[in-house]
């Protein structure tokens, strides 16, 4: 097994944080370029909102289909070929003429998005001992955060100069760069064990986490939340774009620097875990998005701003406890277990704007902070109920 720090462990750690960089810049950076886009087709909001839900959904259905093939074929092949795949989708992105083409590349890309994401830690699990494994983890989750924000970034300064179609040409090109690194860096597999893929059996274990309580309402707690706070982004996109702030690409992927207040939010949460339980680091999470929200309603940009960071510390929080939590109560099949809460954090966020839309038109962002403050106080009693019920089954029953 590879130990932490070793050679082989930083190439390892490096092409997989790489990966997950790739990944994620992939995936956003459509998002500050929305309202060019919605211009450019002469599309409704909820219409170029589907740039965002249609890839997060394909990827959402692939993270089930990667995970159970990398247990036959391998997962190294998956993350090379997958990723190769993506930042081809990216420079075909920068070629589409119609609106329709760029939804149904969009989807395609999606689904190969989720090569890495489903089989990355399961790869560590096969070669890295289990100090290696926390350590590369950790890194590893940082470089989803970097990747966030990144791809927005990128996205948004480079339609600056050139239009959204050099957003993509800009991204599409690092990415191909990661990849040939990523191929160069990652070891071969030398623990792998292939297993012939079954279907009954990955359906039993699926059906098995679904009826579990303290699973489902974890994936629900999980995929409710991100609905609302990767749509907050789409949506505020909207409203800095417009009057009085006329915000252009350049400063609306800037906005995502508050995807920073994430990466402390996460930080934090395993010392304040150690003093609350994981639901009432769960509530504390969503009780501060719900603060962060409010201050959002503010005219003056910085405290939009503000809120934003804010809103991006509880969420991240929040999420960070739900994800542990998840591979905590898993009894078995724990890869499977943690593949579906993440088919239902990204379903959430293919359905954000489905959710938010009405509530946009009707009174703008108002509407989205009332239509927010709805599901939140729903994941709010998600949490203290999987409180409630982790203490009863901590506590003996007795009977006289």
């Amino acid at each position: 097994m590879i130990e932490a720090h070793s050679r082989d462990w930083w190439r390892a750690t490096l092409a997989l944080c790489l990966g997950s960089f790739t990944v994620f810049i992939n995936l956003y950076v459509p998002q500050p370029l929305l309202p060019e886009l919605r211009h450019t087709f002469g599309v409704s909001t909820l219409a170029v909102g589907l740039i965002m839900s249609v890839a997060t959904l394909a990827l959402a259905a692939a993270l089930l289909v990667f995970g159970s093939l990398s247990d036959a074929v391998g997962r190294r092949v998956i993350m090379r070929v997958t990723l190769l795949l993506t930042a081809l989708c990216t420079l075909g992105l920068a070629l589409v003429q119609t609106f329709e083409a760029l939804l149904v590349l969009r989807v395609v890309q999606g689904f190969v998005l989720g090569g890495l994401p489903a089989v990355a830690i399961a790869w560590m699990g096969d070669e890295f001992d289990k100090r290696a494994l926390m350590l590369a983890v950790a890194l590893y989750i940082s470089a989803n955060t970097l990747g966030g924000i990144g791809g927005r970034i990128m996205g948004g300064v480079a339609a600056e100069f050139g239009g959204w179609q050099t957003s993509f040409l800009v991204v599409g090109m690092v990415s191909l760069v990661c990849v040939a690194v990523f191929w160069k860096l990652l070891p071969v597999s030398r623990h792998f064990q292939p297993t012939p893929f079954r279907l009954s059996t990955a359906f039993s274990a699926i059906v098995g986490h679904l009826r579990n309580p303290m699973l489902l309402g974890a994936y629900l707690f999980g995929g409710l939340n991100f609905l609302i706070f990767i749509n907050q982004y789409s949506y505020i996109t909207f409203r800095l774009s417009e009057a009085p702030y006329g915000l252009s690409t350049q400063w609306l992927g800037m906005i995502f620097l508050t995807y920073l207040g994430g990466t402390l939010g996460s930080a934090l949460s395993g010392r304040v875990a150690q003093r609350l339980s994981q639901p009432a680091c769960m509530m504390l999470g969503v009780t501060v998005f719900m603060a962060g929200t409010l201050v959002t309603l503010s005219t003056a940009l910085p405290l939009i701003l503000v809120g934003l960071t804010v809103n991006a510390f509880g969420f991240f929080f929040a999420h960070s406890m739900a994800s542990s939590w998840v591979g905590r109560h898993a009894k078995v099949s724990r890869g499977s277990a943690s593949a579906l809460y993440l088919v239902f954090y990204y379903l959430g966020a293919s359905l954000g704007g489905v959710y938010l839309e009405p509530f946009w038109q009707v009174a703008g962002w108002w509407g989205v902070a009332i239509a927010s403050w709805l599901v939140l106080l729903g994941t709010l009693m998600l949490a203290a109920w999987l409180r409630q019920h982790e203490h009863a089954l901590a506590t003996p029953n007795i009977t006289h």
